[in-house]
């Protein structure tokens, strides 16, 4: 294990301003939201929308790389370039999601534990040589009566740890995302709770399977209320509590955290990001980013709608959208540059 060469990937990846697009759908997910344009679930379809985003002139000003699923880094463009070699061209480095998805936690109604440990070894030597330099791992943890209950906690927890241990073997930066949906009716104080139990667990579990801190990345929610809540926190508040949470629980040797969007809409998770950062002192020790899939994607995709003709706008858009969020992960996002577009 390189630990030099791996920090120098994850402060590429979340140094300057720079984020993350996760466009790791899988094949089923990829057709729910092509389907929301109008356009069928065909491999060329699936294709011609990547090659949109990850071939966007510019994109790499703000994005340092992209996650892509395991179709993705096996497919070509049209023209027969390989999907990592146009992100490589396109000066983005290519990532690959690993999970094989959340699956129904055993004796534990309500809660997932999420698979692909078995085999991880070889997956990871082929997908560094196909030219991925960091992967993903995504837990997902539910807030209800009674539940995230321990078992979820530690199993996830525990299955992160031993994948971020395997990358780091492959010469890979891992992602590590334990989400806590907002899914609910809970409210800011009890997401800020469970957000911060889950990540005192996960980085316990990081620290026995002797993962190297500052060659990994931390891929978080923010602390905000449920979607059903009654109230919703104003952008202040949430970056308040989410710095605060941060602070408490991430160690400073972390090299950097970038945030998952969750299904907030585009510019609200860009103004949350913003103010985080806003908010952020001198003593903030780690970068603060972005890791967005449909906060980033979503305009892009709707204007695009299949039409050839309309790519070049589509990409305009999406570098609009990741300039925006680029700015915001320095703190000098301002709304009127949205407005202006």
């Amino acid at each position: 294990m390189n630990h030099a060469a791996l920090e120098t990937i994850a402060q590429d990846l979340v140094g300057g301003g720079r984020g993350i697009l996760a466009i790791d759908e899988s094949t089923p997910t990829c057709g729910k939201r092509l389907a929301d344009v109008g356009v069928d679930n065909t491999d060329d379809n699936r294709r011609d929308y990547r090659a949109l985003l990850l071939g966007a002139a510019g994109l790499s000003e703000s994005v340092s790389g992209a996650i892509l699923y395991d179709e993705t880094i096996r497919t070509a463009d049209a023209g027969g370039t390989p999907f990592p070699q146009v992100m490589t061209d396109n000066g983005m480095i290519p990532g690959i999601k690993v999970d094989t998805g959340a699956k129904d936690l055993a004796g534990h109604p309500g809660e997932k534990i999420t698979e692909g440990l078995d085999g991880l070894r070889e997956r990871l030597a082929e997908y560094y040589e196909m030219g991925a330099r960091f992967a993903k791992w995504r837990a997902v943890i539910t807030i209800g009566d009674g539940i995230p209950s321990d078992g979820c906690y530690e199993g996830n927890a525990h299955a992160l740890a031993r994948y971020a241990a395997l990358c780091q073997e492959a010469g890979i930066v891992p992602i590590v995302e334990p989400e806590v949906l907002y899914d609910g009716e809970h409210d800011i104080d009890r997401c800020f709770d469970v957000t911060c139990e889950t990540l005192t667990r996960l980085f316990a579990h990081l620290r026995s399977q002797r993962v190297h801190l500052p060659g990994l990345i931390l891929k978080a929610s923010m602390v905000l209320d449920a979607k059903d809540c009654p109230q919703t926190s104003d952008v202040a508040t949430v970056a308040e509590y989410t710095l605060r949470c941060l602070k408490n629980t991430v160690p400073a040797t972390v090299s950097g955290i970038a945030f998952l969007s969750g299904g907030q809409s585009d510019v609200l998770a860009t103004e949350h990001l913003n103010e985080i950062n806003r908010q952020a002192d001198d003593h903030t020790p780690w970068p603060i980013t972005f890791s967005y899939a449909r906060a980033l994607q979503g305009p892009a995709l709707k204007h695009w709608a299949g039409k050839p003709e309309n790519v070049a706008e589509a990409q305009r858009l999406l570098v609009h959208r990741a300039a925006m969020n680029s700015a915001a992960a320095r703190g000098e996002y301002r709304a009127d540059q949205d407005q202006a577009a």
